[in-house]
Formats: C-alpha cells, sequence, structure tokens
C-alpha cells in the first residue's frame, strides 16, 4: 500500500505520516509539498489513497483534486484541512473527495476514514 501525503508544510506531513504508519506499519509513504510534486508523483507511481490540503502554494488542492479525479479516477482523495469542515467538506465531497477530515481531528479520525476509503475502494491492506 501507497500513500501519499500533501500538504506544503513538512511538520504536517511528518505528523501525518506518524499517525498512519502506527495503524499501517507496511504502508510506503511518499511526500509532495505542492500540487505540481502530486501530479508528477502521481504519473510515475500508483497511489492507494492520496492525503490532499485545500491550501498549497502555487495551486490549490481544489484544483489538484479535479486534476487526480479526472486523470486518477480510481485513486481516493482524503482533503485534510484546517479550514472547518462545515465550510469545506461539502465542496470537497462534490469535487470527488472521498471524505474529508480536519487537521484538529486527525489523530482520532485519520485512520479509520483511511480504513473506511479502503475497504470501499476495494484496495486491501485496510486492517494493516
Amino acid at each position: 500500500m501507497r500513500m501519499l501525503i500533501a500538504d506544503d508544510h513538512e511538520g504536517v506531513r511528518q505528523g501525518l505520516k506518524e499517525i498512519l504508519a502506527d495503524a499501517f506499519p507496511q504502508a510506503q509513504f511518499s511526500e509532495a509539498g505542492d500540487g505540481n510534486e502530486v501530479l508528477i508523483h502521481l504519473a510515475q507511481t500508483e497511489c492507494s489513497v492520496l492525503l490532499l490540503d485545500i491550501h498549497m502554494p502555487g495551486r490549490s488542492g481544489l484544483d489538484v483534486l479535479q486534476d487526480v479525479k479526472r486523470d486518477y479516477p480510481n485513486t481516493p482523495v482524503i482533503i485534510v484541512s484546517v479550514q472547518p469542515a462545515d465550510q469545506y467538506a461539502a465542496c470537497c465531497l462534490r469535487a470527488g473527495a472521498a471524505a474529508y477530515v480536519n487537521k484538529d481531528r486527525a489523530a482520532e479520525e485519520l485512520v479509520d476514514t483511511v480504513r473506511r476509503i479502503l475497504a470501499d475502494c476495494g484496495c486491501g491492506a485496510a486492517k494493516s
């Protein structure tokens, strides 16, 4: 299983990776600091799940989400953001995100969300 974590803050990427590595010890993690890096990575390597921030330099996460859903429609995308869910979640889900997790709740919700997404897509390794 491969997970791509896309956020412009290295500390956030590391924190999300630590949360997920405990629950998915066999997972391989890649990181991207902006939207262009996300698309380059996906062009080179298949990804089981993409964790994507909304606000990144260059292109917004919503723009990247549209490209990912067009070019890699089988790649589930979980939006992970500091923005309030009541303001952004519905928009992200309509745009094709599989889920929306607020960064303030990531420690409590992220592992279960990833497990549910992997089980829903039949990607396997959901119980790792």
